[in-house]
């Protein structure tokens, strides 16, 4: 894609698809049910590839927090359906990437607040080094060196830059 917005690529297409290959075989070595709860609309793309590789039962349902990238204090509207029953079911959460983390860390807090799961746990493509801790499993393939804004894959900029099948740094 010819933009002057995407700059260095960070994850190829085949880096990306090795990374949800891992993430898929450290769940299938762990599960063999549960829910899975995408963050939308980011976790749409990690989504879709990574529940063709899991071969355990799974339900899913997702969840909405809506956020600007690097917002560290979102306040947002968590909006959540429940479309599944997520009582006494082991919920994983699959978003593409946990950069501050505050977005995630209020998730998980409101599940835990509101639901009794037998498990909460998060899964995602790449964490960045400035996020917070999180109290639960997190499983990632790819520890980035740096918070640089990051488009591509899900991750949007100015609510475009989403369809973008790799992950680059965001050229302002």
């Amino acid at each position: 894609m010819n933009c002057p917005h995407i700059g260095e690529l960070v994850l190829s297409e085949t880096q990306i698809q090795q990374g949800v290959a891992q993430i898929a075989d450290e769940l299938n070595a762990l599960f063999t049910h549960a829910v899975v709860l995408t963050v939308v609309p980011g976790g749409i793309f990690f989504t879709a590839d990574l529940v063709r590789k899991l071969k355990f039962d799974i339900k899913m349902d997702y969840i909405s927090c809506p956020h600007t990238p690097g917002d560290t204090q979102n306040q947002s509207e968590i909006v959540f359906h429940e479309n599944i029953s997520l009582q006494h079911q082991n919920v994983i959460i699959v978003d593409d990437a946990i950069e501050s983390g505050g977005t995630m860390k209020r998730l998980v807090s409101y599940l835990q607040q509101n639901y009794q799961m037998q498990s909460l746990s998060i899964a995602t493509l790449f964490v960045k080094p400035g996020r917070v801790d999180m109290a639960v499993p997190e499983y990632y393939a790819y520890a980035m060196d740096s918070d640089d804004l990051l488009v591509g894959y899900g991750l949007p900029w100015e609510d475009k830059f989403r369809n973008v099948p790799y992950l680059s740094r965001l050229v302002k």
